[in-house]
């Protein structure tokens, strides 16, 4: 059942302690560590589970962070769909945690690091997705795909908005999280 839940600041704490033992396990390997998606944006209502991006070099060969990450628990998803990254889950009996694997500097790690900071830096853009997000939990409160479809609209027009804003500003990611 897909539930949204009021900000939290324990999301910004379990990253921090994850984001630590990816550090450690995965060294220089993973070139960033940061915290994404709505969790990560204070003030922003979400569904309780911490994404955390890892930027690596390449993501081939998928051993030199699929080992340390099994060895921390995740569980490898080699069946995802999406091959612009590579996909993990949490380990069993532990919160919910996505570990998204991508490539440094292409347009799908980006996105995320883009997306969070317009949100973190435009609070007024807050209310309108949470209201999206709450309406799509609540037409498709089974439905992953449909509640994942009902957004896209909202996020290319808010990443069109992010893209000026950018440009702008001069935006760059800050230094990693982790």
């Amino acid at each position: 059942m897909i539930v949204i839940e009021p900000y939290d600041e324990a999301w910004v704490r379990r990253f921090a302690e994850v984001g630590r033992e990816l550090r450690s396990a995965l060294g220089g390997v993973a070139l960033r560590i940061d915290h994404i998606g709505s969790t990560a944006v204070p003030g922003l209502a979400a569904k309780p589970i911490v994404d955390i991006q890892i930027s690596v070099a390449a993501l081939e060969p998928v051993d030199l962070f699929r080992v340390p990450l099994e060895g921390l628990g995740y569980v490898y998803r080699a069946d995802n769909p999406e091959r612009t990254k590579r996909y993990f889950r949490e380990p069993p009996g532990t919160p919910r945690t996505h570990i998204h694997v991508r490539k440094l500097g292409s347009f799908s790690q980006q996105f995320p690091l883009l997306l969070r900071d317009y949100l973190r830096t435009h609070p007024a853009e807050l209310p309108p997705y949470e209201h999206l997000k709450r309406r799509l939990a609540t037409a498709h409160p089974d439905d992953r795909t449909a509640y994942t479809e009902g957004k896209l609209p909202w996020f290319w027009q808010t990443i069109r908005q992010a893209d000026t804003w950018s440009q702008q500003t001069g935006w760059e990611p800050d230094p990693s999280d982790a």
